[in-house]
């Protein structure tokens, strides 16, 4: 789809030969995207309220991860869901956060930006994927993977195939990349998922990954995430009825605890931002 603070669009490239680090399918079902989405809009008000209780998770150790599975809009509208049900958490203390990764290269002044008309450091162009990342307990780490891997049902195409390019392409990030300890939940979940994903070492820069099955694992200590513009959070993604009103206030939350925010970027101007 095409999406407006950018003009341009990136050809789909051809698909790289890779060898697996590891097969296997699986029969887990999806859950509905209608569901989900009612689910959020009732849970992230419920937690305003205050009739949600604060994470009994929260003391123990964290992990900063990335998922990429097309669209970042939508990947992030999951994961926040996923925070929202699996920690409890209110709008203050969600972490999901839309931006780039997988990439070589940086732009002028090590920036990192969406497709724009004055052509600065085009995220495409310097060879990143869209992703979302968030900070969870180690402990989470096996629901947070399964629920990556069950965005691609039991096809394992991702929710908009229509999209087409390497920053389209199915990315994670963890520190140690496949080395991390934490590794083997990875490989367990795709094991296990619907889709039957298979997982391959990201080396960076790769072509798109639909029709493939493969999701690339890279290490984030040497391909770390950058956010994306304050436009791009939060945002609804045009496949089915908006996400509604408590999902796009998140935007405005998260800028003013600082979670969020501009990063030199062509974007727009924060004092657009809905007041809550």
């Amino acid at each position: 789809m095409l999406r407006t603070v950018a003009a341009l669009s990136i050809a789909a490239s051809a698909s790289a030969t890779r060898a697996p680090i590891v097969t296997a399918p699986a029969t887990a079902a999806a859950t509905p995207w209608h569901s989900r989405r009612n689910a959020l809009g009732l849970a992230v008000g419920a937690v305003a309220a205050g009739a949600l209780p604060r994470s009994a998770t929260a003391a123990e150790p964290t992990v900063k991860v990335y998922f990429g599975a097309g669209c970042f809009w939508h990947v992030q509208h999951e994961f926040v869901g996923e925070e929202v049900a699996a920690l409890s958490r209110g709008p203050k203390q969600i972490t999901a956060v839309s931006g780039y990764a997988g990439g070589q290269r940086l732009g002028d002044g090590g920036k990192i930006c969406y497709h724009n008309m004055r052509n600065f450091a085009d995220y495409g162009k310097l060879g990143h994927a869209e992703a979302v990342q968030l900070e969870i307990p180690e402990s989470a780490m096996p629901r947070f993977c399964k629920k990556y891997f069950d965005l691609f049902g039991s096809r394992g195409y991702r929710h908009d195939p229509q999209d087409r390019g390497g920053e389209y392409r199915s990315v994670l990030g963890l520190p140690g990349g496949q080395d991390s300890p934490m590794f083997e939940t990875v490989r367990k979940a795709a094991a296990e998922s619907p889709g039957g994903m298979q997982l391959f070492t990201g080396r960076g820069d790769e072509p798109d990954t639909i029709g493939d099955k493969a999701v690339l694992v890279y290490d984030s200590n040497k391909f770390p995430f950058y956010p994306a513009e304050l436009y791009h959070q939060f945002h609804n993604d045009f496949m089915g009825p908006a996400y509604g009103e408590k999902y796009n206030s998140l935007q405005t939350v998260l800028y003013k605890s600082g979670k969020v925010g501009t990063t030199g970027c062509p974007d727009m101007d924060p004092a657009r931002l809905v007041e809550i």
